[in-house]
């Protein structure tokens, strides 16, 4: 199921986005000439980025199917990006067939993509909403129709708070999307940050809002902000390759990424 609100023939190919760079970063195919570009001055300036970019699907693959081992199956993913498998319903529903989950997404190249997304298990279900993040409540609203929010929900927000600058108050978004949310519900978050490295998140910042995208790192301090009112699971807000790591993981070294999983009480 779609809701699109757009003609797919707006996708803007003269200037960079954000979710076609970052399936650039991982090897993806789908991404135009100019996004290519921007992801290689960002590759010139941070040679580790494909590092960062993998530790950060890493870490979505780990805590969405630590989310669903604490019984929650119902998801809603904000800033679903291009799919790079497996996704996040193939993660859970390896735990929970019956499994639903709402992605949403504001970059019409991703509708183009949506029939993978919609390919779950027979028993369970998934949903795709063309939607910008500004957009709380619509997101809210389509989620209502696909989940049962007087159930607990895993709400994933990987990778996209960077792209909500202060200025468009990213709190109030988040309580705007969590306040619905019944108790037991789980938020996931992942969020570059400039502590690293401040001289080189300067420089590559300026890469994105020459491309037309406003960009923002955030502090661990800030980070760890968005979890207020909620319980946080061990380790805390750590770098990715820090929480709850695994054998196996393509990348083990630190990247300028602090994640966390909390509860809702």
């Amino acid at each position: 199921m779609t809701e699109t609100g757009f003609s797919p023939e707006r996708i803007d190919t003269s200037r960079p986005h954000s979710a076609r760079m970052y399936d650039w970063f991982l090897d993806g195919k789908d991404h135009y000439p100019v996004d290519a570009e921007a992801a290689a001055e960002v590759l010139e300036l941070f040679p580790h980025v494909k590092d960062t970019a993998w530790a950060n699907r890493e870490f979505m693959h780990r805590a969405a199917r630590f989310v669903a081992r604490q019984g929650v199956s119902q998801f809603l993913d904000v800033g679903t990006g291009i799919p790079t498998e497996p996704n996040l319903h193939q993660i859970v529903q390896e735990v929970t067939p019956s499994a639903r989950v709402v992605y949403a997404d504001n970059d019409p190249i991703v509708l183009r993509h949506a029939e993978a997304l919609l390919h779950g298990t027979p028993e369970g279900r998934t949903a795709y909403l063309h939607v910008d993040i500004r957009e709380p409540e619509r997101i809210v609203e389509y989620a209502r129709e696909h989940l049962d929010l007087s159930r607990p929900v895993g709400l994933s927000l990987i990778a996209l708070l960077p792209f909500v600058t202060d200025e468009r108050n990213p709190c109030g978004i988040l309580r705007t999307l969590l306040e619905p949310l019944a108790p037991g519900s789980h938020l996931m978050v992942s969020h570059v940050s400039a502590e690293f490295d401040p001289e080189v998140w300067e420089r590559i910042k300026a890469v994105y809002r020459s491309g037309g995208t406003p960009v923002q790192a955030r502090s661990h301090a800030e980070v760890t902000r968005f979890f207020d009112g909620l319980e946080l699971y061990a380790p805390g807000v750590v770098a990715a390759t820090s929480w709850r790591a695994e054998p196996g993981m393509r990348v083990r070294e630190k990247q300028p990424v602090y994640v966390g999983v909390a509860r809702k009480p």
